[in-house]
């Protein structure tokens, strides 16, 4: 009885020895932050705004206030963070795809493919047509189709696009580089308005229509 009463204080000791071990010491402690996805907001500033400190124990790192700071960051759409044990904290992120940009009261800003505007810059990117909408954002009609369209356009028309914009949901429009407008309509179809468009830019006109693709015109 005697021996089976120390064998069970033993066994307590060493629960509560352990429990310590992990929850109050560095035993299994943070020693490695890794950021996964991270190409254009960089995976220093996703540690930085981490802010995982170095040695504290692991399971006591709140991940989902880890995964609110870093969405914080203005160039991204989504975070999950990991324990990878013994030591290691995952984070991966899932970066905002910038479709065009936008200059308006709050300055040049990206705007991403579900039409959130974020990440200010001095001056307009290369490459990237200018969004032309009345208020711009996620919650706007004509934003999301413009953005929605933008993001499915093949790359060598997406490259001749100059400025996209819409007063409706239904009138999405565009200029090219060449002056050319296209009439795209809504944001349905829009792998096969491509195809037509692609046909119809090889005639002479300055106005190309594919609002409605079974019937295109040139004008």
């Amino acid at each position: 009885m005697v021996q089976r009463r120390r064998i069970v204080a033993l066994s307590v000791l060493t629960v509560f020895a352990l429990g310590y071990l992990v929850w109050f010491t560095p035993f299994l402690g943070v020693s490695t932050v890794e950021v996964v996805g991270a190409h254009t907001v960089g995976a220093d500033r996703v540690r930085a705004v981490a802010d995982v400190p170095v040695e504290h124990p692991m399971v006591r790192v709140d991940t989902d206030e880890v995964a609110a700071r870093v969405a914080r960051l203005p160039g991204v759409a989504e975070v999950d963070v990991s324990r990878s044990w013994p030591s290691t904290i995952t984070i991966s992120v899932t970066e905002r795809r910038a479709v065009a940009y936008h200059d308006g009261r709050e300055g040049i800003r990206l705007v991403d493919s579900t039409g959130v505007l974020y990440e200010r810059l001095d001056t307009p990117p290369e490459g990237l047509p200018k969004l032309e909408v009345f208020d711009p954002g996620p919650v706007d009609d004509e934003t999301r189709a413009v953005t929605a369209v933008l993001a499915e356009l093949p790359a060598e028309l997406f490259e001749q696009v100059v400025s996209a914009g819409a007063t409706t949901p239904g009138s999405v429009e565009f200029e090219l580089v060449d002056d050319r407008i296209v009439r795209w309509g809504d944001a349905e179809q829009n792998a096969y308005k491509a195809k037509v468009l692609s046909v119809l830019l090889t005639r002479e006109g300055t106005v190309y229509d594919v609002s409605s693709p079974e019937l295109p015109t040139v004008s």
